[in-house]
Protein backbone atom coordinates (compact mmCIF):
# COMPACT_ATOMS: atom_id res chain seq x y z
CA UNK A 1 0.00 0.00 0.00
CA UNK A 2 2.83 2.25 0.94
CA UNK A 3 4.57 1.62 -2.52
CA UNK A 4 0.81 2.72 -4.15
CA UNK A 5 1.01 6.08 -2.16
CA UNK A 6 4.43 6.96 -3.22
CA UNK A 7 3.78 5.71 -6.71
CA UNK A 8 0.36 8.51 -6.88
CA UNK A 9 2.37 10.93 -5.74
CA UNK A 10 4.94 10.74 -7.70
CA UNK A 11 2.97 10.38 -10.52
CA UNK A 12 0.95 14.03 -9.35
CA UNK A 13 3.98 16.43 -8.75
CA UNK A 14 4.35 17.65 -12.10
CA UNK A 15 4.06 20.83 -13.53
CA UNK A 16 2.23 23.49 -12.14
CA UNK A 17 1.32 21.01 -8.66
CA UNK A 18 2.98 22.38 -5.06
CA UNK A 19 1.48 19.50 -3.24
CA UNK A 20 -0.32 16.25 -3.38
CA UNK A 21 -1.82 13.60 -1.02
CA UNK A 22 -3.48 10.29 -1.64
CA UNK A 23 -5.59 7.85 0.62
CA UNK A 24 -6.05 3.85 0.18
CA UNK A 25 -8.72 1.99 1.47
CA UNK A 26 -8.47 -1.70 1.41
CA UNK A 27 -11.03 -2.64 2.30
CA UNK A 28 -14.22 -0.46 3.17
CA UNK A 29 -16.89 -3.24 4.57
CA UNK A 30 -20.44 -2.57 6.19
CA UNK A 31 -23.09 -5.09 7.04
CA UNK A 32 -27.03 -4.22 7.96
CA UNK A 33 -29.51 -6.50 9.51
CA UNK A 34 -32.91 -5.98 10.17
CA UNK A 35 -35.79 -7.71 11.62
CA UNK A 36 -39.43 -6.53 11.15
CA UNK A 37 -42.29 -8.20 12.42
CA UNK A 38 -40.37 -11.49 12.97
CA UNK A 39 -38.88 -11.95 9.52
CA UNK A 40 -35.39 -11.23 8.20
CA UNK A 41 -35.85 -7.95 6.08
CA UNK A 42 -32.00 -6.39 5.46
CA UNK A 43 -29.41 -8.77 5.23
CA UNK A 44 -26.54 -7.10 2.98
CA UNK A 45 -23.02 -6.95 2.85
CA UNK A 46 -20.59 -4.79 0.72
CA UNK A 47 -16.69 -4.65 0.62
CA UNK A 48 -14.71 -1.56 -1.36
CA UNK A 49 -11.51 -0.55 -2.27
CA UNK A 50 -9.67 2.04 -4.15
CA UNK A 51 -7.38 5.15 -4.17
CA UNK A 52 -8.07 8.58 -3.89
CA UNK A 53 -5.16 10.89 -5.07
CA UNK A 54 -6.08 15.15 -4.22
CA UNK A 55 -3.73 17.81 -5.33
CA UNK A 56 -3.36 21.42 -5.23
CA UNK A 57 -1.53 23.97 -6.97
CA UNK A 58 -1.41 27.45 -6.37
CA UNK A 59 -4.65 28.40 -7.19
CA UNK A 60 -7.02 25.70 -7.35
CA UNK A 61 -7.73 21.81 -5.76
CA UNK A 62 -7.80 18.55 -8.25
CA UNK A 63 -9.02 15.26 -6.89
CA UNK A 64 -9.67 11.88 -9.17
CA UNK A 65 -10.48 8.17 -7.59
CA UNK A 66 -10.08 5.06 -8.75
CA UNK A 67 -11.08 0.93 -7.56
CA UNK A 68 -7.98 -0.63 -9.07
CA UNK A 69 -4.82 -0.94 -6.60
CA UNK A 70 -2.34 -1.06 -9.29
CA UNK A 71 0.67 1.33 -9.88
CA UNK A 72 -0.61 1.88 -13.48
CA UNK A 73 -3.88 2.80 -12.20
CA UNK A 74 -2.46 5.18 -9.55
CA UNK A 75 -0.05 6.97 -11.91
CA UNK A 76 -3.07 7.38 -14.09
CA UNK A 77 -5.36 8.54 -11.06
CA UNK A 78 -2.91 11.05 -9.86
CA UNK A 79 -2.43 12.40 -13.22
CA UNK A 80 -6.08 13.37 -14.03
CA UNK A 81 -5.85 14.86 -10.32
CA UNK A 82 -2.84 16.81 -11.52
CA UNK A 83 -4.89 18.20 -14.81
CA UNK A 84 -8.37 18.51 -12.70
CA UNK A 85 -6.16 21.19 -10.62
CA UNK A 86 -4.27 22.99 -13.21
CA UNK A 87 -7.65 23.39 -14.95
CA UNK A 88 -9.55 25.18 -12.09
CA UNK A 89 -6.37 27.16 -11.25
CA UNK A 90 -7.37 29.08 -14.88
CA UNK A 91 -10.75 30.09 -13.52
CA UNK A 92 -9.17 30.77 -9.88
CA UNK A 93 -8.19 34.54 -9.09
CA UNK A 94 -7.06 34.28 -5.81
CA UNK A 95 -3.74 31.93 -4.25
CA UNK A 96 -5.24 29.19 -2.26
CA UNK A 97 -3.86 29.55 1.68
CA UNK A 98 -2.93 27.37 4.15
CA UNK A 99 -2.03 26.73 7.62
CA UNK A 100 1.61 25.42 8.70
CA UNK A 101 0.11 22.32 10.52
CA UNK A 102 1.92 18.60 9.14
CA UNK A 103 1.13 15.19 10.90
CA UNK A 104 3.72 12.82 11.72
CA UNK A 105 5.63 10.96 9.39
CA UNK A 106 4.37 7.18 10.68
CA UNK A 107 1.08 7.15 12.55
CA UNK A 108 -1.16 4.80 13.56
CA UNK A 109 -4.34 4.29 15.03
CA UNK A 110 -7.00 1.49 15.46
CA UNK A 111 -10.34 0.80 17.16
CA UNK A 112 -9.84 -0.55 20.51
CA UNK A 113 -12.73 -3.69 20.19
CA UNK A 114 -12.93 -7.49 22.07
CA UNK A 115 -15.18 -9.00 19.46
CA UNK A 116 -14.67 -7.59 15.80
CA UNK A 117 -18.11 -7.79 14.43
CA UNK A 118 -17.62 -9.21 10.92
CA UNK A 119 -15.99 -12.25 12.70
CA UNK A 120 -19.22 -12.62 14.34
CA UNK A 121 -21.61 -15.48 12.64
CA UNK A 122 -24.79 -13.91 11.22
CA UNK A 123 -27.13 -16.65 13.33
CA UNK A 124 -25.76 -14.91 16.70
CA UNK A 125 -26.70 -11.46 15.21
CA UNK A 126 -29.98 -12.67 14.03
CA UNK A 127 -30.93 -14.45 17.08
CA UNK A 128 -30.70 -11.04 19.41
CA UNK A 129 -32.57 -8.85 16.27
CA UNK A 130 -35.19 -11.83 16.46
CA UNK A 131 -35.73 -11.68 20.13
CA UNK A 132 -35.63 -8.38 20.47
CA UNK A 133 -38.37 -7.63 17.51
CA UNK A 134 -39.94 -9.79 19.55
CA UNK A 135 -40.56 -8.71 22.71
CA UNK A 136 -41.94 -5.39 21.42
CA UNK A 137 -45.07 -6.99 20.72
CA UNK A 138 -46.67 -6.44 23.79
CA UNK A 139 -50.15 -5.80 22.46
CA UNK A 140 -52.66 -5.95 19.92
CA UNK A 141 -52.05 -1.95 18.83
CA UNK A 142 -48.32 -2.69 18.12
CA UNK A 143 -48.88 -3.60 14.62
CA UNK A 144 -45.22 -3.17 13.41
CA UNK A 145 -41.86 -3.73 15.30
CA UNK A 146 -37.87 -3.62 14.41
CA UNK A 147 -34.70 -4.43 15.31
CA UNK A 148 -31.78 -3.69 13.67
CA UNK A 149 -27.93 -3.87 13.74
CA UNK A 150 -25.31 -1.85 11.59
CA UNK A 151 -21.27 -2.21 11.42
CA UNK A 152 -18.81 -0.72 9.23
CA UNK A 153 -14.93 -1.06 9.19
CA UNK A 154 -12.39 0.89 6.91
CA UNK A 155 -8.74 0.39 6.56
CA UNK A 156 -6.82 3.15 5.26
CA UNK A 157 -2.90 4.37 4.38
CA UNK A 158 -2.39 8.10 3.74
CA UNK A 159 0.75 10.13 2.93
CA UNK A 160 1.00 13.66 1.97
CA UNK A 161 4.02 14.96 -0.48
CA UNK A 162 4.44 17.42 2.60
CA UNK A 163 5.39 14.07 4.93
CA UNK A 164 2.57 13.10 7.05
CA UNK A 165 1.64 9.36 6.36
CA UNK A 166 -0.45 6.94 8.66
CA UNK A 167 -2.39 3.44 8.73
CA UNK A 168 -5.70 3.39 10.09
CA UNK A 169 -8.09 0.82 11.34
CA UNK A 170 -11.72 1.86 12.48
CA UNK A 171 -14.83 0.06 13.30
CA UNK A 172 -17.91 1.31 14.05
CA UNK A 173 -21.17 -0.63 15.47
CA UNK A 174 -25.06 0.36 16.31
CA UNK A 175 -28.54 -1.43 16.73
CA UNK A 176 -32.14 -0.59 17.96
CA UNK A 177 -35.42 -1.31 18.37
CA UNK A 178 -38.45 0.56 17.10
CA UNK A 179 -42.26 -0.20 18.00
CA UNK A 180 -45.01 1.17 16.14
CA UNK A 181 -48.66 1.41 17.90
CA UNK A 182 -51.50 1.97 15.35
CA UNK A 183 -55.58 2.78 17.00
CA UNK A 184 -57.72 3.98 13.92
CA UNK A 185 -55.85 6.87 12.28
CA UNK A 186 -53.33 7.17 15.31
CA UNK A 187 -49.74 5.97 14.78
CA UNK A 188 -47.39 6.44 17.73
CA UNK A 189 -43.64 5.39 17.11
CA UNK A 190 -41.30 4.69 20.08
CA UNK A 191 -37.45 3.52 19.67
CA UNK A 192 -34.40 2.62 21.74
CA UNK A 193 -32.03 3.74 22.33
CA UNK A 194 -32.72 6.12 20.41
CA UNK A 195 -34.24 7.11 16.83
CA UNK A 196 -32.27 6.87 13.51
CA UNK A 197 -31.50 3.17 13.80
CA UNK A 198 -30.29 3.15 17.34
CA UNK A 199 -27.27 4.00 19.56
CA UNK A 200 -23.69 3.88 17.68
CA UNK A 201 -20.32 3.50 18.86
CA UNK A 202 -16.22 3.04 17.82
CA UNK A 203 -16.32 -0.55 19.38
CA UNK A 204 -17.09 -4.20 18.56
CA UNK A 205 -19.81 -6.48 19.29
CA UNK A 206 -20.00 -6.06 22.79
CA UNK A 207 -21.52 -2.59 22.29
CA UNK A 208 -24.74 -4.47 20.69
CA UNK A 209 -24.95 -6.45 23.44
CA UNK A 210 -24.25 -4.01 25.84
CA UNK A 211 -27.65 -2.31 24.49
CA UNK A 212 -29.34 -4.81 25.98
CA UNK A 213 -32.42 -4.58 23.37
CA UNK A 214 -34.12 -7.63 24.46
CA UNK A 215 -34.59 -5.97 27.79
CA UNK A 216 -35.55 -2.81 26.38
CA UNK A 217 -38.29 -3.96 24.79
CA UNK A 218 -41.01 -4.54 26.67
CA UNK A 219 -40.72 -1.39 27.54
CA UNK A 220 -40.32 0.32 24.09
CA UNK A 221 -43.83 -1.66 23.26
CA UNK A 222 -46.16 -0.43 26.34
CA UNK A 223 -44.55 2.78 25.77
CA UNK A 224 -45.65 3.11 21.84
CA UNK A 225 -49.04 1.85 23.48
CA UNK A 226 -49.77 4.32 26.09
CA UNK A 227 -48.83 7.22 23.85
CA UNK A 228 -51.61 6.32 21.63
CA UNK A 229 -54.62 7.13 24.45
CA UNK A 230 -51.53 10.60 25.69
CA UNK A 231 -53.26 14.11 25.45
CA UNK A 232 -51.46 16.15 23.12
CA UNK A 233 -49.40 18.81 25.12
CA UNK A 234 -50.35 22.22 27.01
CA UNK A 235 -49.47 24.85 24.43
CA UNK A 236 -47.54 27.91 24.87
CA UNK A 237 -43.93 29.14 26.20
CA UNK A 238 -42.66 26.94 29.27
CA UNK A 239 -39.97 25.22 30.84
CA UNK A 240 -38.45 22.34 28.85
CA UNK A 241 -36.19 19.52 30.09
CA UNK A 242 -34.52 17.55 27.74
CA UNK A 243 -33.47 14.27 27.39
CA UNK A 244 -29.57 13.59 26.10
CA UNK A 245 -30.36 12.18 23.20
CA UNK A 246 -32.40 14.97 21.67
CA UNK A 247 -30.04 17.10 23.32
CA UNK A 248 -27.43 16.03 21.07
CA UNK A 249 -29.40 16.42 18.10
CA UNK A 250 -30.00 19.68 19.17
CA UNK A 251 -26.17 20.59 19.67
CA UNK A 252 -25.70 18.65 16.26
CA UNK A 253 -28.60 20.79 13.58
CA UNK A 254 -28.12 23.76 15.56
CA UNK A 255 -24.39 24.48 16.71
CA UNK A 256 -22.42 21.23 15.30
CA UNK A 257 -23.49 22.75 11.49
CA UNK A 258 -23.45 26.20 12.60
CA UNK A 259 -20.01 26.18 13.33
CA UNK A 260 -18.23 24.07 10.24
CA UNK A 261 -15.96 26.54 8.53
CA UNK A 262 -16.74 25.58 4.91
CA UNK A 263 -20.77 26.76 5.26
CA UNK A 264 -19.65 30.27 7.52
CA UNK A 265 -17.81 30.96 3.55
CA UNK A 266 -20.02 29.39 1.77
CA UNK A 267 -18.43 26.51 0.11
CA UNK A 268 -21.40 24.27 1.23
CA UNK A 269 -24.45 27.04 0.23
CA UNK A 270 -25.18 25.54 -3.01
CA UNK A 271 -26.45 22.01 -1.14
CA UNK A 272 -26.88 22.35 2.79
CA UNK A 273 -27.42 25.65 3.05
CA UNK A 274 -24.52 28.40 5.19
CA UNK A 275 -24.51 29.44 8.42
CA UNK A 276 -25.93 32.37 11.00
CA UNK A 277 -21.96 32.62 12.00
CA UNK A 278 -20.28 35.43 10.24
CA UNK A 279 -16.10 35.35 9.56
CA UNK A 280 -15.78 37.90 11.95
CA UNK A 281 -17.86 36.12 15.12
CA UNK A 282 -15.28 34.00 17.06
CA UNK A 283 -14.34 35.49 19.99
CA UNK A 284 -17.29 37.88 20.10
CA UNK A 285 -20.35 36.07 19.19
CA UNK A 286 -22.73 35.01 22.46
CA UNK A 287 -24.34 31.67 21.52
CA UNK A 288 -26.07 31.15 24.43
CA UNK A 289 -25.86 31.19 28.54
CA UNK A 290 -23.05 31.15 30.44
CA UNK A 291 -23.71 27.35 31.11
CA UNK A 292 -22.83 26.40 27.20
CA UNK A 293 -19.74 24.93 27.35
CA UNK A 294 -19.14 23.12 23.66
CA UNK A 295 -15.68 21.23 22.75
CA UNK A 296 -15.25 19.57 19.71
CA UNK A 297 -13.19 16.22 20.77
CA UNK A 298 -11.86 13.89 18.70
CA UNK A 299 -9.71 11.72 20.62
CA UNK A 300 -13.11 10.76 22.96
CA UNK A 301 -12.93 7.00 23.16
CA UNK A 302 -15.28 5.05 21.36
CA UNK A 303 -17.02 8.22 19.78
CA UNK A 304 -18.25 8.39 16.10
CA UNK A 305 -16.41 11.04 15.83
CA UNK A 306 -12.85 9.81 16.84
CA UNK A 307 -9.89 8.96 15.23
CA UNK A 308 -5.94 8.92 14.92
CA UNK A 309 -5.66 11.35 11.81
CA UNK A 310 -8.24 13.75 9.99
CA UNK A 311 -8.00 12.93 6.12
CA UNK A 312 -5.50 15.80 5.96
CA UNK A 313 -3.09 13.58 7.80
CA UNK A 314 -3.11 15.84 11.11
CA UNK A 315 -3.40 14.23 14.53
CA UNK A 316 -7.13 14.74 16.21
CA UNK A 317 -7.81 17.06 18.24
CA UNK A 318 -9.56 18.63 20.97
CA UNK A 319 -11.37 22.00 19.99
CA UNK A 320 -13.19 24.18 22.08
CA UNK A 321 -15.96 26.08 20.20
CA UNK A 322 -17.84 27.88 22.72
CA UNK A 323 -16.66 28.46 26.15
CA UNK A 324 -19.29 29.91 28.58
CA UNK A 325 -21.37 31.08 26.34
CA UNK A 326 -18.91 32.64 23.65
CA UNK A 327 -18.12 31.20 20.27
CA UNK A 328 -14.58 30.81 20.54
CA UNK A 329 -13.33 28.25 17.82
CA UNK A 330 -14.22 26.29 14.88
CA UNK A 331 -14.53 23.36 13.03
CA UNK A 332 -11.90 23.44 10.82
CA UNK A 333 -9.89 22.35 7.68
CA UNK A 334 -5.98 24.09 6.91
CA UNK A 335 -7.30 25.88 4.13
CA UNK A 336 -10.61 26.91 6.12
CA UNK A 337 -8.68 27.75 9.32
CA UNK A 338 -5.98 30.23 6.98
CA UNK A 339 -8.75 31.94 5.45
CA UNK A 340 -10.46 32.57 8.85
CA UNK A 341 -7.20 33.05 10.87
CA UNK A 342 -7.96 30.47 13.14
CA UNK A 343 -3.92 30.07 13.40
CA UNK A 344 -4.58 25.83 12.95
CA UNK A 345 -6.73 23.53 11.67
CA UNK A 346 -9.28 21.92 13.77
CA UNK A 347 -8.22 18.82 12.32
CA UNK A 348 -11.47 18.12 10.94
CA UNK A 349 -11.34 16.91 6.99
CA UNK A 350 -12.87 13.75 6.75
CA UNK A 351 -14.41 11.81 3.43
CA UNK A 352 -16.63 8.89 3.10
CA UNK A 353 -14.64 6.42 1.79
CA UNK A 354 -11.37 6.42 -1.11
CA UNK A 355 -14.29 7.83 -3.88
CA UNK A 356 -14.93 11.40 -1.99
CA UNK A 357 -12.11 14.17 -1.16
CA UNK A 358 -12.39 15.05 2.29
CA UNK A 359 -15.02 18.10 3.57
CA UNK A 360 -15.32 19.78 6.82
CA UNK A 361 -17.02 17.22 9.11
CA UNK A 362 -17.77 17.40 12.64
CA UNK A 363 -15.83 14.99 15.00
CA UNK A 364 -17.13 14.57 18.64
CA UNK A 365 -19.30 17.94 19.02
CA UNK A 366 -20.34 17.75 23.03
CA UNK A 367 -22.52 19.54 25.47
CA UNK A 368 -19.87 19.54 28.86
CA UNK A 369 -22.02 18.39 31.98
CA UNK A 370 -22.81 20.87 34.52
CA UNK A 371 -23.65 19.57 38.48
CA UNK A 372 -27.57 19.12 38.11
CA UNK A 373 -28.97 15.61 38.90
CA UNK A 374 -32.02 15.19 37.22
CA UNK A 375 -34.42 15.58 39.85
CA UNK A 376 -32.57 19.01 40.64
CA UNK A 377 -33.27 20.46 36.81
CA UNK A 378 -36.74 19.58 37.62
CA UNK A 379 -37.19 20.70 41.64
CA UNK A 380 -38.98 24.67 41.00
CA UNK A 381 -40.92 23.50 37.83
CA UNK A 382 -44.19 23.85 38.81
CA UNK A 383 -45.08 23.47 35.25
CA UNK A 384 -43.07 22.17 32.63
CA UNK A 385 -42.51 19.43 29.69
CA UNK A 386 -39.75 17.04 29.61
CA UNK A 387 -38.86 15.56 25.61
CA UNK A 388 -36.86 12.70 24.49
CA UNK A 389 -36.27 11.01 21.35
CA UNK A 390 -36.41 12.81 17.81
CA UNK A 391 -39.01 12.14 15.63
CA UNK A 392 -38.93 15.05 13.32
CA UNK A 393 -36.96 18.05 12.59
CA UNK A 394 -36.87 21.49 10.58
CA UNK A 395 -33.79 24.05 10.44
CA UNK A 396 -33.62 26.82 7.79
CA UNK A 397 -30.24 27.03 5.56
CA UNK A 398 -28.29 29.24 8.45
CA UNK A 399 -29.58 26.78 11.17
CA UNK A 400 -30.94 29.64 12.92
CA UNK A 401 -34.77 29.03 13.19
CA UNK A 402 -35.98 25.13 13.96
CA UNK A 403 -38.35 23.05 15.27
CA UNK A 404 -38.24 19.40 16.23
CA UNK A 405 -41.13 17.30 16.98
CA UNK A 406 -40.14 14.01 19.91
CA UNK A 407 -41.27 10.56 19.95
CA UNK A 408 -41.99 10.83 24.21
CA UNK A 409 -42.94 13.53 26.53
CA UNK A 410 -43.92 13.85 29.83
CA UNK A 411 -45.81 17.05 31.52
CA UNK A 412 -43.74 18.03 34.58
CA UNK A 413 -45.57 18.98 37.90
CA UNK A 414 -44.69 20.37 41.07
CA UNK A 415 -40.93 18.98 40.01
CA UNK A 416 -41.91 15.21 39.06
CA UNK A 417 -41.90 13.96 35.95
CA UNK A 418 -46.00 13.56 35.24
CA UNK A 419 -48.48 12.61 32.73
CA UNK A 420 -47.75 11.83 29.26
CA UNK A 421 -48.09 13.36 26.22
CA UNK A 422 -48.76 12.80 22.48
CA UNK A 423 -46.61 14.34 19.41
CA UNK A 424 -44.87 17.37 21.09
CA UNK A 425 -43.28 19.78 19.54
CA UNK A 426 -40.76 22.75 20.73
CA UNK A 427 -38.51 25.62 18.41
CA UNK A 428 -37.10 28.48 18.39
CA UNK A 429 -34.18 30.71 17.40
CA UNK A 430 -30.62 29.17 18.22
CA UNK A 431 -28.95 31.99 20.18
CA UNK A 432 -32.15 33.16 21.60
CA UNK A 433 -32.63 29.22 22.52
CA UNK A 434 -29.37 28.53 23.97
CA UNK A 435 -29.25 31.74 25.90
CA UNK A 436 -32.31 30.22 27.82
CA UNK A 437 -30.52 27.47 29.20
CA UNK A 438 -30.41 27.90 32.85
CA UNK A 439 -29.54 24.73 34.50
CA UNK A 440 -27.02 21.40 32.99
CA UNK A 441 -27.09 17.86 34.28
CA UNK A 442 -24.21 16.11 36.00
CA UNK A 443 -22.20 13.71 34.55
CA UNK A 444 -24.44 10.70 35.76
CA UNK A 445 -26.82 12.33 32.97
CA UNK A 446 -24.32 12.61 30.43
CA UNK A 447 -23.90 10.37 27.04
CA UNK A 448 -21.55 10.24 24.05
CA UNK A 449 -24.27 9.32 21.23
CA UNK A 450 -23.20 8.10 17.69
CA UNK A 451 -25.21 9.64 14.48
CA UNK A 452 -24.68 7.49 11.28
CA UNK A 453 -26.32 9.44 8.93
CA UNK A 454 -25.10 12.96 8.76
CA UNK A 455 -25.55 14.03 4.87
CA UNK A 456 -23.37 16.80 3.38
CA UNK A 457 -21.27 17.95 0.35
CA UNK A 458 -21.74 17.65 -3.36
CA UNK A 459 -21.58 14.44 -4.25
CA UNK A 460 -23.14 13.89 -1.31
CA UNK A 461 -21.41 11.96 1.21
CA UNK A 462 -22.80 10.54 5.18
CA UNK A 463 -20.65 11.13 7.96
CA UNK A 464 -20.44 9.56 10.92
CA UNK A 465 -20.12 11.60 14.02
CA UNK A 466 -20.76 12.02 18.15
CA UNK A 467 -22.46 13.77 20.30
CA UNK A 468 -22.26 13.85 24.16
CA UNK A 469 -24.80 15.33 25.96
CA UNK A 470 -26.07 15.42 29.51
CA UNK A 471 -30.05 16.62 30.04
CA UNK A 472 -30.93 20.49 29.84
CA UNK A 473 -32.98 22.72 31.33
CA UNK A 474 -34.40 25.84 29.07
CA UNK A 475 -37.26 28.65 30.12
CA UNK A 476 -39.45 29.95 28.10
CA UNK A 477 -39.86 27.91 25.23
CA UNK A 478 -42.48 27.43 22.93
CA UNK A 479 -44.28 23.95 23.05
CA UNK A 480 -46.90 22.45 20.57
CA UNK A 481 -48.59 19.35 19.72
CA UNK A 482 -49.30 17.88 16.41
CA UNK A 483 -52.21 16.59 14.73
CA UNK A 484 -55.49 16.33 17.01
Amino acid sequence: MEELLETALAAALTNGIVAADARIVAPARAEYLSVRDGVPTALTSTTGSGLGVRVRTERAWGFATVGELTPSAARETARTAAKLARAAGRTTREPLRLTRDVGPSSGRYASSLRLDPFEVGREEKLALLTEAERGLHVHRSVKSGEASFRAWTEKKWFRSSEGSAYASEITHVGAGVTATAIRGSEVQRRSAPTSFGGDFGQAGWEFVRALDLVSRADAVGREAVALLDAPAPPEGPTTLVLGSDQLALQVHESIGHATEADRILAYEAGYAGTSWVRTEDVGQLKYGSPQLEIVADATVPGGLGSFGFDDEGLPARRVPIVHEGILVGLLSSRESAARLSLGASGAAMRAEGFHRTPLVRMTNVNLSPGDHSLSELLEGVNEGIYLETNRSWSIDDKRLNFQFGTEFGRRIVDGELGPLVRNPIYGGMTPTFWGSMDAVGDPSTWHLWGVPNCGKGQPGQIGRVGHGAPVARFRNVRVWGAGR
